[in-house]
C-alpha cells in the first residue's frame, strides 16, 4: 500500500476543508448591534451572508429591497434612512420596553449551477420535490437556473420579560419562521414555518448557534470560526418544528423553499429563503 507525504495529506485537508459551496447555500442573516435594548437605546443593524454562521458583510442595496421594517407597537419603514451601498442598514432607538422584530424581503437574483452542483445543493437543503423532479428528468434535467429572494428577520428583546410577543407575530413575508414561544428562553422551542400566510410542512428547519461577544453583542461574523447546525427538523402537516437549542448564545434558523419557476425565460426553479437570528440566554439587566 503506498504512503503519501504529511505535506500531501494537509494539503487534500486543506482542498476538502475550504472546498467552494454553490452560492445558493450560503445563508443570510440580519444581526443588530445588540439583542436586548431598552426604551430610548440606539441599535443598529445590518446584513451578512455566509456559511456556518460566519459571514461577510452585505451592503444595502436599494435595488434588491421590496420591504425592510421595524415591527413594534407599530411598524415602520426602515428603508428611507437605508444607505445605497451602507454596511450599516439603519439605526434607530427602541421604541419602547417590549422588543422590536426587524425584517426584510429581497428581490429576485439569478444563478445557474453545473447539474451535479445543483442537486448537491438541493440534496443540502433537504429539496426532495425538486430533487425528485430533475432525477426523472434524467440527462435532460442540464444546468441548475435559479432564481431566489430573501426574507430574514432578526428579534431584539425588550427590557420586559413579556414572553416576547412581538417575536411570535407573522410580519407577512412571502416565507418567514415564526417562534411559537419566547425564542429567547423556550425549549424546546416550537416554530411554525409560514409560505404566503399560510403553514408550510415539510421543510428543512436548521439551527446555528455561536458565542456572544459580551452580554447581548453579537460577535464579529467574520472573525468567527464556521460551524455546522447544531439542530435540524422538519415540519409536520402544520408547518411545525421543535428545535432544541442550547441556553446562550446567538442563535439562527433558517429554511428555503423551492418551487417552479413561472418565469421560465428567467430560471426554471425559484428559491425563497427564511431566516431568524435571537439571543438565548441573556443575563437579568
Amino acid at each position: 500500500m503506498s504512503r503519501r507525504h504529511p505535506g500531501v495529506l494537509a494539503l487534500l485537508f486543506l482542498l476538502v476543508l475550504f472546498a467552494p459551496v454553490p452560492a445558493e447555500a450560503h445563508e443570510y442573516w440580519l444581526t443588530p448591534s445588540t439583542y436586548r435594548a431598552a426604551p430610548g437605546e440606539a441599535v443598529t443593524l445590518g446584513a451578512f451572508v455566509g456559511t456556518g454562521f460566519r459571514g461577510e458583510p452585505k451592503p444595502y442595496a436599494t435595488t434588491r429591497s421590496v420591504r425592510f421594517n421595524l415591527n413594534g407597537a407599530r411598524t415602520l419603514d426602515l428603508s428611507p434612512a437605508a444607505g445605497n451601498g451602507e454596511l450599516t442598514w439603519a439605526g434607530f432607538e427602541m421604541p419602547d420596553a417590549s422588543g422590536a422584530l426587524v425584517s426584510y424581503q429581497s428581490n429576485f437574483a439569478t444563478i445557474e449551477l453545473p447539474a451535479a452542483e445543483f442537486d448537491a445543493y438541493l440534496r443540502l437543503e433537504g429539496l426532495s420535490e425538486p430533487l425528485a423532479a430533475r432525477a426523472r428528468l434524467g440527462d435532460k434535467a442540464g444546468p441548475g437556473r435559479e432564481r431566489y429572494a430573501r426574507c430574514p428577520k432578526t428579534w431584539i428583546a425588550g427590557s420586559r420579560s413579556d414572553g416576547a410577543m412581538r417575536a411570535r407575530k407573522p410580519v407577512d413575508l412571502p416565507i418567514e419562521i415564526v417562534p411559537l414561544a419566547d425564542p429567547g428562553n423556550a425549549n424546546p422551542l416550537p416554530v411554525r414555518v409560514m409560505w404566503h400566510g399560510r403553514p408550510l410542512a415539510g421543510v428543512l428547519v436548521r439551527a446555528w448557534t455561536t458565542p456572544l461577544a459580551a452580554r447581548a453583542v453579537p460577535a464579529d461574523a467574520a472573525d468567527r470560526d464556521s460551524v455546522g447546525p447544531v439542530q435540524q427538523a422538519v415540519t409536520d402537516a402544520h408547518g411545525e418544528a421543535r428545535l432544541t437549542l442550547g441556553p446562550a448564545g446567538e442563535w439562527m434558523l433558517s429554511a428555503v423553499h423551492m418551487v417552479p419557476c413561472a418565469e421560465r425565460r428567467e430560471a426554471d426553479w425559484e428559491s425563497w429563503w427564511a431566516s431568524l437570528t435571537f439571543a438565548r440566554g441573556l443575563p437579568a439587566r
